[in-house]
């Protein structure tokens, strides 16, 4: 489709460890004591504004284990996570994925927030800041190996 960004060579490698969360203190307190704020941030994000932080959020919030849907957010917080995977041309690895939002919840929103920081695309922007980064070709990155 017109204004969809190029596709990103698929095979890329995460620039950010699951448990490196403290790498960045900011991301760090965000996603561990408001995880609904971190991932709505993340969700306006991948979805190149067309849901609200406020709506993903709450959506979230409204799915976690201790509300009426147990599961469901482990499932809704997949899916973004297979969306930035798509969108840096990550090679996908949904049963991984899977019991990463599972099990280790906030280090893998932790993780997926670092990434979008690391990759030029700060959540904390909103999508408006970060459409015109969204919307170019994804940068590759550089290997420290000689």
């Amino acid at each position: 489709m017109a204004g969809d960004p190029p596709e990103a060579p698929v095979g890329q490698a995460w620039t950010t460890g699951l448990c490196d969360c403290c790498d960045d203190c900011n991301s760090c307190c965000l996603t561990f004591f408001c995880p609904c704020v971190a991932f709505g941030l993340i969700a306006e994000t991948l979805d190149r504004g067309s849901i609200s932080c406020a709506i993903a959020g709450i959506t979230y919030c409204w799915m976690r284990p201790s509300t009426v849907l147990p599961g469901m957010h482990t499932m809704y917080s997949w899916s973004y996570r297979q969306k930035l995977r798509a969108t840096f041309g990550m090679a996908p690895e949904p049963c991984a994925d899977c019991c990463l939002q599972l099990f280790c919840d906030r280090c893998s929103l932790s993780q997926m927030y670092r990434e979008l920081k690391n990759r030029g695309v700060n959540p904390a922007n909103g999508w408006v800041v970060n459409s015109q980064k969204m919307t170019s070709a994804p940068i590759p990155l550089q290997d420290m190996r000689r």
